[in-house]
């Protein structure tokens, strides 16, 4: 009870790995977003070879173990990796740093983000897209000025989800990046490390009320966007 009384207090390693997982969140969607919101129209409306299988990797990290995804994304970008090398050249690195945890987060809540925003744009009426076609517009304006108006809200909760994926990504980000203090620890690894330590844990319970309140507003504003994307759709 004495932890749930003092929810609203943290401590400097608990504030620190709050503070890390909404950097690692943040980046990991906003770097993400545009990509998936291209893959996303092009699985709602391209007709190509291949489409299938792009669907199939787009989604695979939905039904692979986390700890494979961070398993292949360590013996891709680790220093010893001939990408991991090449990137290291410019100053890019992944491997146990907090630009991996924000890549593992990407990698894992891309599925979702991708799948909301492809609803949306399906549920867009083809025959608007069209018509704006018909009267001069390019592929690429129709995009920007018919297709992604209407979907927003599914882009906006594709998001929300991505957000709050990352926000609670452990397997494929301790694999790829383990779990370094103030570099690598965001609030999934947090618990663990705190779990691990005897009479931790009131920080444990307190970081798990954080993440359960961080995913129970993601929920509530994807269903709200939701909504107002069935809305638009039926006006």
């Amino acid at each position: 009870m004495s932890a749930l009384g003092d929810a609203a207090w943290l401590g400097p390693q608990e504030w620190a790995a709050l503070r890390l997982s909404l950097k690692v969140a943040f980046w990991a969607t906003l770097l993400s977003l545009p990509l998936g919101i291209c893959v996303a129209h092009l699985l709602a409306r391209g007709r190509f070879r291949g489409r299938e299988i792009l669907n199939v990797v787009v989604h695979m990290p939905l039904v692979l173990p986390p700890v494979v995804v961070g398993y292949l994304l360590l013996e891709t970008f680790s220093p010893v990796a001939p990408l991991g090398q090449a990137l290291a050249q410019i100053g890019v690195v992944f491997a146990f740093r907090w630009t991996g945890a924000a890549l593992a987060a990407a990698v894992m809540g891309f599925p979702l983000m991708v799948r909301a925003i492809r609803l949306a744009i399906e549920a867009v009426d083809p025959k608007l897209e069209e018509a704006a076609a018909t009267l001069g517009a390019t592929r690429l304006r129709v995009f920007f000025t018919v297709s992604l108006p209407l979907s927003l809200p599914g882009v906006l909760a594709g998001a929300v989800l991505g957000f709050a994926k990352a926000m609670g990504e452990f397997g494929a980000t301790i694999t790829f990046v383990s779990n370094i203090p103030g570099e690598t620890r965001t609030l999934p690894s947090a618990i663990y490390a705190f779990l691990q330590q005897p009479g931790a844990d009131g920080a444990a319970w307190r970081l798990v009320l954080v993440s359960v309140l961080v995913a129970t507003l993601a929920l509530i504003a994807s269903e709200a966007l939701a909504r107002r994307m069935a809305r638009r759709v039926r006006a």
